[in-house]
């Protein structure tokens, strides 16, 4: 039997002196940051090859000394130098030497489930916005309110699980999101008038722990952010074909003739979202064994589990890593000497999350003129396309619908286009690495293509031309997307990625719920919403030609 209890504490504890290895034979191919303490002697790299020390391993020794300078100048650059910091950065480096493996690609399965359920509510909505505006008598365009109290919960809810996740840790706040977003999600599909069904889609952003799933991440893996724009595609594909199904077969013809009983559609596809977000639930929490942040055990001064996460990750990837209790407390101090300086409050804890945000945390991205141009570029790029993809996307049905012969072909056409976008990331994934093209050239390439295509479906009212259109458009558009969130992270340097990358993440949902708002009061021309949109988006291609960076060929630190 399964207890509650499970959700707040590490289900996993035993350790795995299995896979444990001395320091130098835990060593990862070298990287720019770390510090070289090689061997050129070929007997002692044979030796290493016996010990299971091989390939591109072979050629960097990490010594404890070697360690120790590395942490310390780590601590030089990020302006805190406690217990915790020196033992968070030695659990970051064991990690990272670890390397990719079964874990890693579970939780690419774990935070693709976020992906697909935070894109279900949000075309799920979009896909109700006609059923909903007949059946509680209100206007077409003001039903754009339900999108608007979606992004308000996705700007609350990112606000609150980042800082409860450093508070309470990663794992519950991770499988929580997905527990309230589809309890909440199967209340809204019994909605007895508009205000109270929009009320019940306030509800958390569900892919607000993705980046810090990087941190399990081996250098060079960054690029498979890139695919989890996949998993987005996946979710827009779900809730089109589960809209197809349910909203042409069961809602109402007119506003004069519709009641409830004739509308069902909606709720129908509304508690089926829900409960699959509930189901991913269970998934999460029955089917994976997911350790709780070592960082943040350490924080709370439960050292010996947070060495047991990391070697329960080894094991999983049938791997071997050097950490050990001895070793954390040789570069982080012993705990009987550090006792009052090794755990965090609570009140340290969030002081530390509001602190991502601080002077102190945002000057350095403008530290040189290279990294504060692209700082500045790649905010106003998700600002752009925040709000050009939600005044598209978001109301793509009723576009649809202005030159449809039926709701049935409205839609069949949504569905169409949302399958169109799944290859996209998959592409992406493949280009960002591709000599001369990278990931400056991807994102630029995509972003433009997105923009033209926008105009395209514009130019005609056939519906079978803005089929291909919005097909297109959709398959571009996810490669953009799904590049865009691989590159932001790799370009701000590591102390203050979180912050570089968390108000990249603000300005795009902000952007976001300006759009629906926009839509409503801004716009006497149904089609002035897709050009603002197609404007947008081009905005943001002209802004991506000019971003000095370019990451493909450079190691993340």
């Amino acid at each position: 039997m399964v207890s509650w209890k499970g959700l707040f504490v590490n289900r996993e504890r035993r350790s795995f002196p299995e896979v444990v290895v001395p320091l130098a034979q835990g060593c990862a191919p070298k990287t720019k940051d770390t510090l070289e303490i090689g061997t050129s002697d070929s007997t002692d790299r044979a030796s290493l090859q016996e010990n299971g020390v091989s390939g591109s391993n072979v050629g960097t020794i990490l010594t404890l000394e070697a360690l120790r300078a590395e942490i310390e100048a780590d601590l030089a650059s990020s302006g805190h130098d406690t217990a915790y910091d020196r033992k968070a950065k030695v659990i970051n480096r064991a990690v990272q030497d670890i390397g990719m493996g079964r874990y890693q690609w579970g939780l690419f399965v774990l935070c693709g489930m976020g992906w697909v359920a935070d894109n279900l509510w949000l075309q799920g909505v979009a896909l109700t916005l006609t059923p909903v505006a007949m059946e509680f008598g209100v206007p077409e365009d003001h039903s754009r309110f339900a999108t608007v109290a979606l992004f308000v919960g996705l700007i609350f809810g990112a606000s609150f699980w980042g800082i409860a996740s450093d508070a309470i840790g990663r794992r519950p706040a991770f499988n929580l999101t997905l527990f309230i977003c589809g309890t909440f999600g199967l209340a809204a599909g019994g909605g007895p008038n508009f205000v109270g069904m929009i009320q019940l889609l306030l509800r958390p952003d569900l892919t607000i722990l993705t980046h810090e799933s990087a941190l399990c991440l081996p250098p060079n893996s960054g690029n498979i952010l890139s695919g989890l724009a996949t998993w987005w595609s996946v979710g827009t594909l779900v809730a089109s074909m589960l809209a197809w199904a349910f909203i042409p077969s069961f809602s109402c013809d007119s506003y004069a003739t519709c009641t409830k009983a004739d509308n069902w559609g909606w709720r129908y596809l509304v508690l089926t979202l829900g409960a699959i977000t509930f189901c991913m639930f269970l998934c999460r929490f029955l089917l994976f064994t997911l350790y709780e942040s070592p960082k943040f055990l350490v924080s709370r001064g439960r050292q010996d589990e947070a060495v047991a996460a990391v070697q329960g990750i080894a094991h999983k990837n049938k791997a071997t890593t050097w950490l050990t209790e001895d070793i954390l407390n040789e570069i982080g101090g012993y705990p009987e000497e550090t006792q009052k300086r090794q755990g965090l409050s609570y009140g340290q804890i969030v002081k530390r999350s509001l602190e991502r945000f601080s002077y102190q945390q945002v000057a350095p991205l403008f530290k040189t003129k290279r990294l504060a141009i692209s700082t500045v570029l790649i905010w106003f790029c998700w600002t752009c396309i925040g709000m050009g993809y939600t005044l598209f996307n978001a109301f793509l049905p009723q576009y649809l619908s202005a030159n449809s012969t039926s709701t049935y072909i409205t839609y069949r056409n949504y569905a169409i286009t949302a399958a169109c976008g799944i290859p996209g990331p998959l592409l992406g994934w493949w280009t960002v690495d591709v000599k001369y093209i990278g990931r400056k050239g991807t994102l630029a390439a995509s972003t433009l293509i997105t923009g033209v295509l926008l105009f395209c479906f514009t130019a005609s009212k056939d519906p079978n031309v803005q089929l291909v259109c919005s097909s297109l458009e959709s398959f571009f558009q996810m490669i953009m997307y799904g590049v865009l969130y691989a590159y932001t992270p790799e370009v701000f340097p590591a102390p203050n990625r979180g912050t570089g990358t968390g108000i990249a993440s603000c300005l795009n949902r902000i952007a976001g719920l300006m759009a629906p708002i926009i839509g409503i009061y801004a716009a006497s021309d149904p089609v002035a919403p897709i050009y603002a949109s197609g404007a947008l988006i081009l905005a943001s291609f002209v802004a991506m030609v000019f971003l000095p960076i370019e990451t493909a060929t450079t190691q993340i630190l």
